[in-house]
């Protein structure tokens, strides 16, 4: 028999389709020795409906399906307008955007815009539940800079289970800045969504996402929801959007030849400035833009070292990326990207303190939906100190865009120094974040902050704050109605 990949339109995000000389239905190759044997599957790009109103209208189905994640074992996934992942979501800068969500499984679900800054209403957290056979409609105008953001189901409890299943899908924002960075979606512009798993002998998705200290920790690799996979390139230069779409692992990305590649982006838009590295962190919920150069005719792997940390155990190959014998030639990169405004905090910042407790707890307090944690004036820049106390944990703020001012005293790497919503927070250590607050207000409708480690979401490692109009904060209910979403 003769080797065999195809790869269709049907197929693209549908069932994922691989056959090899000696490949076994449902066969596993051993941890972290991928054979690269199945052609990458990217997104595709959903095209949205655009009325005479202006508003770009997307349609997504949350939705059973059946996926050959591994060769010849097809098992039931979850997935967005197909049986696994979703499609990617692509709009600019003032456009006014809405999108329809019917969810056709049998359970309530949400999806949240993650790096969305949104109102609170429109954000798909725990107060915003689809229940089975229904359609929720959000919409909103975007209004933020060019970033890499994405959308997950969020209902508390069952968030870790919905994510595993498959349910999360990218959503790109552009702007009118022109940096020069490749710009081709699935060409020179390609997304990224690393997963680890564990499989069962039949092919279907193991292990149980809320048991554990963290959860499930997979000895397999999924990049965009497929297993040993190769990426040709065609260009000397590719611009990759990282998302750690994990339960719970972080990644340290590396390639096999240890080659300098350039930071261009953190979780809320670009950086000032490219920043040569030859490997970066990645924790849940984390995206990260990166431009890489190839010679014609390469071959180089993508992969992940094991750390000092509990979430980082284990080696493994994740990409093979091979470089056409000729290669269309690249713009060079450009030495400034954008002008990003640092978040300068006023003298008199409010410093709100954090505590990590174990794996259910903020504060000591368990997630409340019916308790407002914090009240914050809309537009506020505040201080915020996340101290870990035990194992590793990170922490992600709903609405806001934050940067790092350090850790444990020390300045973060130079490439994570830009404009995030989610960041690492290592074991027994104590983060400071410089928070700036939109302005949308509604003081009864929370957004969220939480540990994106899902199982810790999940057991309640999550609290809400509101923003308000300035002046108000005294006069908000510290309790508020509630919908039940699990």
């Amino acid at each position: 028999m003769k080797r065999r990949q195809f790869l269709t339109l049907a197929a693209l995000w549908g069932v994922t389709v691989a056959c090899g000389a000696d490949s076994q239905p449902g066969a596993v190759r051993p941890a972290g020795k991928p054979a690269f044997r199945n052609a990458l599957l990217v997104p595709p790009l959903l095209k949205p409906k655009v009325g005479k109103d202006g508003v770009r209208r997307f349609d997504l189905t949350m939705q059973h399906g059946r996926t050959a994640i591994l060769p010849g074992a097809p098992a039931e996934t979850w997935g967005f307008n197909g049986s696994y992942l979703g499609p990617t979501l692509r709009a600019s800068r003032g456009d006014k955007i809405q999108v329809a969500i019917t969810n056709r499984l049998e359970e309530t679900s949400t999806v949240h815009w993650h790096g969305m800054r949104l109102p609170a209403k429109m954000d798909g957290g725990p107060h915003q539940p689809i229940e089975p056979g229904t359609t929720w409609t959000p919409h909103w105008t975007l209004d933020q800079p060019a970033t890499t953001s994405w959308y997950h189901p969020h209902p508390h409890g069952t968030t870790a289970m919905h994510v595993y299943r498959g349910l999360a899908g990218m959503f790109i924002v552009d702007d009118d800045a022109t940096t020069g960075l490749p710009a081709t979606y699935g060409v020179d512009d390609v997304p990224l969504i690393l997963q680890d798993k564990k499989f069962a002998p039949d092919g279907s998705q193991a292990g149980d996402p809320l048991k554990g200290t963290f959860g499930i920790l997979g000895d397999h690799m999924l990049v965009n929801g497929t297993y040993d996979p190769f990426l040709n390139v065609t260009t000397e230069r590719v611009r990759f959007r990282l998302l750690n779409g994990s339960n719970a692992r972080m990644y340290h990305l590396s390639f096999s030849d240890r080659r300098t590649f350039h930071v261009v982006g953190n979780d809320q838009g670009l950086l000032a400035a490219p920043v040569p590295v030859d490997r970066i962190s990645l924790t849940p919920g984390e995206r990260m833009e990166v431009v890489v150069a190839f010679a014609a005719g390469e071959q180089v792997v993508l992969r992940t070292v094991s750390g000092s940390d509990d979430i980082d155990e284990g080696d493994f190959d994740l990409l093979k990326i091979v470089a056409a014998p000729r290669l269309a030639t690249s713009r060079p990169l450009p030495a400034r990207l954008a002008d990003i405004a640092p978040i300068n905090v006023p003298p008199d910042a409010k410093v709100r303190r954090f505590r990590l407790n174990g794996h259910d707890a903020i504060n000591g307090k368990e997630m409340d939906l019916s308790r407002i944690d914090e009240v914050v004036p809309a537009g506020a820049t505040e201080i915020w100190e996340i101290e870990n106390t035990v194992y590793g944990h990170n922490f992600h703020i709903h609405e806001v865009a934050f940067q790092v001012l350090d850790v444990d005293g020390n300045k973060p790497p130079a490439y994570a120094q830009g404009h995030k919503d989610t960041v690492y927070v290592p074991p027994k250590s104590t983060v400071r974040l410089a928070v700036q607050f939109g302005r949308f207000t509604d003081p009864a409708t929370p957004y969220m902050y939480h540990c994106h480690i899902l199982r810790h979401e999940d057991s309640g490692m999550m609290g809400q704050f509101v923003i308000v109009k300035p002046g108000t904060e005294n006069q908000v209910p510290r309790t508020i109605a509630t919908h039940h979403t699990m």
